[in-house]
């Protein structure tokens, strides 16, 4: 059985920066060190982080003194108003430049006088800093019904896949004749998309890596079932199961843009663990039923 990574999985830029920000933080840092919220979507990350003292804080009201860094995802900017005003307090903005990117699209469009329509998941963490950027006649869009006045503009989340944003402008475009769209797909994200799918085409079935909160992770998982291949969304090597691999002679794997390049090879490796046992368990009940 062969077992073939896709060429973009893992850490993306913007996850890659926040996480390498965290960990350089913590180890010159005398303070306590926080993040608002998980700083990625990626469990095993963070759990990590914990041990070298990065504390998790929700709510921003529970905030104290400390070194606090603002998680890849962004935060809403009132937020981050109230966050500069408390004393005794160090903000380090580990905000993938990709989401402030977008960010600066939804204030452009809003400062058009145009109502802002963002294409996502409306209790993302990006999602909810994106609409306080928008402002507040924004509508968030997920294919459910929304009014739509006469001028919008229209972003999306920055890993929305490229079909979901094509379908909700299609969707849109019936509504109005008055639209300023900016793209704001993450490059990085549309790139591993596209790698995954091409994988998922050509192998028996595929195993996708990373937290079951990211969800560009998720997606991956759905695009590769929508493929019609078997697919398991893992976020451990410990969560592999042998019966999956018993007809496969092409086996993928992908990981989201949260997940550690380490994670994914103690994945590929339990694979090859996997198959070697069964290989050698098939071996033996052949010279079996020869003797």
């Amino acid at each position: 059985m062969k077992i073939e990574v896709a060429k973009r999985a893992g850490f993306c830029f913007g996850v890659k920066r926040a996480v390498k920000l965290a960990y350089e933080t913590a180890a010159k840092s005398k303070q306590a060190v926080c993040t608002l919220g998980p700083i990625i979507h990626n469990p095993q990350v963070v759990k990590d982080l914990e041990g070298w003292g990065v504390k998790v804080i929700e709510k921003p009201s529970r905030v104290k003194k400390c070194i606090l860094i603002i998680r890849s995802h962004g935060v809403h900017p009132k937020v981050l108003q109230q966050l500069k005003a408390k004393k005794g307090l160090s903000i380090i903005d580990a905000t993938c430049p990709f989401v402030t990117k977008a960010q600066n699209a939804a204030a452009c469009l809003r400062d058009e006088g145009r109502q802002v329509i963002i294409i996502g998941e409306k209790e993302h963490p990006e999602v909810i800093a994106l609409k306080g950027y928008a402002g507040r006649d924004s509508v968030v869009f997920n294919h459910n019904a929304i009014k739509v006045g006469p001028r919008i503009g229209v972003l999306a989340q920055t890993t929305l896949s490229t079909d979901d944003f094509v379908k909700a402008l299609m969707y849109l475009g019936s509504k109005t004749n008055d639209i300023h769209l900016i793209n704001t797909i993450c490059r990085a994200t549309q790139v591993r998309q596209q790698d995954t799918m091409q994988l998922a085409k050509r192998s028996d079935l595929m195993i996708v890596v990373g937290g079951r909160n990211s969800a560009n992770t998720s997606r991956l998982a759905e695009m590769c079932r929508k493929v019609g291949k078997p697919t398991y969304h893992v976020e451990t090597e410990d969560e592999l199961k042998a019966k999956w691999f018993s007809k496969a002679s092409l086996v993928g794997v992908t990981a989201g843009a949260s997940t550690p390049d380490a994670l994914v090879r103690k994945v590929v490796k339990r694979i090859r663990d996997i198959t070697a046992k069964k290989e050698k368990q098939e071996k033996v009940i052949k010279v079996q039923k020869v003797q």
